[in-house]
């Protein structure tokens, strides 16, 4: 009986660790898409605006922070997030009792940094909530994560 408890819990403290290690050092790394851009950043910026423009996406904000953190006495290299709204794909969430939740991730954001004289650009990678979500908002996630794929690609 003492063996049977022995080899349980050291299965159960094996599956614990791993569980752990996916969550705190796999997963952090899949839930953001991260892309080396060959432009400056300035480039960067105006090609995803122009990009998006051109997939009819609106783009409503730009947020420099480094401006915003510069205003409260602090110092940061580059990073400007660029808001972006494809208004068919907003529509069918915001119309929807079913997926109006999603709202909170709207509109889609990439964001745009520098890093050791390189320029990146980041955006959240919506395949990771796809197991969470019903069929008719996964739809719409996929289309608006599958544009801002298409977007980000003017830059590599």
């Amino acid at each position: 009986m003492g063996k049977i408890i022995a080899v349980f819990s050291t299965g159960l403290i094996a599956g614990i660790s791993i569980t752990f290690l996916a969550l705190f050092i796999v997963l952090p790394r899949q839930m953001f898409v991260v892309t080396e851009s060959e432009f400056s950043f300035e480039d960067t910026v105006n090609a995803l605006t122009k990009s998006a423009e051109a997939h009819e996406w609106a783009v409503p904000q730009q947020y420099n922070l480094q401006a915003t953190m510069q205003k409260s006495g602090y110092e940061t290299e580059h990073v400007v997030v660029i808001s972006m709204c494809n208004p068919v794909l907003a529509e069918k969430i915001l119309n929807s009792r079913n997926s109006r939740f999603l709202s909170a991730i709207m509109p889609c954001r990439i964001s745009v940094y520098e890093e050791k004289g390189k320029t990146y650009v980041s955006m959240l990678n919506a395949k990771i909530v796809y197991p969470f979500i019903k069929r008719e908002a996964k739809e719409t996630l996929k289309a608006a994560n599958s544009e801002s794929l298409q977007i980000l690609r003017t830059i590599n």
